[in-house]
């Protein structure tokens, strides 16, 4: 069997856990694009991370000496940890591949749009953050956006009590 038959028959999601989604960002921004990338953890981090306390409704990407790093990203402090306890908002770095990095991150930097985290997961034991390739929506496109869902649920009910 060929890898590119195995590849298609494993499922997509395995093993994957959810810690944090910003639910936020979808609606204040239309995302063009996403990139799955890793994150660079301490230890005591990765403890907080599997207790589910991470709050990413704040947190951006930004682009330093060729490098993304996830800016006011909140992971609070491990309680067990003690002394060898991180900070709750420091800077953490992104794993990209160097032509990742050419090929998204500075098409943000080039265009004026905004590198927004919308989920962070664990998946197959590594924390995984979706980062994604935004543009900020005007308080019109928000009202379209809205205005629309209402009239596609509207109709979802309405076929539901046909049945």
């Amino acid at each position: 069997m060929s890898k590119s038959k195995k590849a298609k028959n494993k499922p997509e999601n395995t093993n994957e856990r959810t810690i944090a989604e910003n639910r936020k960002a979808r609606h204040e921004y239309s995302v063009l694009d996403s990139m799955e990338c890793g994150i660079v953890l301490a230890g005591s981090e990765v403890k907080s991370l599997r207790n589910g306390t991470a709050v990413i409704g704040d947190a951006y990407g930004k682009v330093r000496n060729g490098e993304v790093w996830l800016v006011n990203c909140d992971i609070p402090e491990y309680v067990e940890a003690n002394r060898f306890n991180h900070r709750p908002k420091r800077d953490r770095k992104l794993l990209l591949h160097r032509r990742e990095i050419q090929r998204f991150a500075m098409r943000a930097y080039e265009k004026g749009l905004t590198l927004v985290p919308l989920k962070m997961y664990f998946k197959e034991g590594k924390a995984k953050v979706l980062l994604g390739l935004c543009k900020g929506k005007q308080e019109f496109d928000k009202r379209a956006a809205k205005k629309k869902a209402e009239t596609e649920r509207g109709l979802r009910l309405s076929m539901m009590k046909r049945k």
